[in-house]
């Protein structure tokens, strides 16, 4: 590699650490490990629950009573922010829910080829020690949302209205 490729990749590298740089200057999360939808300078927190799980015939369902959640944004690309302690930043997934029966679900396969909800992109970034910003990297329709921690039925649910 020449001394100008070098020079390029390493400016390339700056430019990159500079522009993934975040200020945050927001109030602290008052708990760890809990998901706040952030509004201006004010953090409000997500309706976290756990999703029980009922076996259907081809689909897992993890459900959560109530048709909405008290925690509403009218940002169509949320913004939130975690003080990590337990949960890894990276490990949540943002969902649709879809409103039946009074609940808010979301069907999974039983059948791992079988092509179920796919999570919304995120973006993830530390912004104190154990505080990160997470941002929805797509348009969300309104409608229920929840984030996830892979592999967990904890869920921190919302409403984009």
């Amino acid at each position: 590699m020449g001394l100008r490729n070098l020079v390029v990749l390493l400016v390339l590298a700056a430019i990159s650490l500079l522009c993934n740089a975040q200020e945050y200057n927001g109030p602290p999360p008052e708990k760890a490990d809990v998901v706040y939808l952030l509004h201006a300078e004010n953090l409000v927190e997500t309706e976290q629950l756990e999703a029980r799980m009922e076996d259907r015939k081809k689909r897992t369902a993890y459900v959560v009573e109530g048709a909405s959640s008290p925690a509403r944004t009218p940002m169509a690309e949320p913004i939130f922010i975690i003080l990590s302690e337990e949960i890894q930043p990276e490990s949540l997934q943002l969902y649709s829910m879809d409103v039946k029966k009074g609940n808010r679900e979301i069907e999974m396969p039983k059948n791992p080829g079988k092509r179920g909800p796919r999570p919304r992109y995120l973006t993830y970034k530390r912004v104190e020690d154990e505080v990160y910003w997470i941002e929805a990297n797509e348009w969300l329709e309104n409608g229920q949302y929840c984030l996830t921690p892979r592999g967990a039925n904890t869920v921190f649910c919302f409403e984009v209205y």
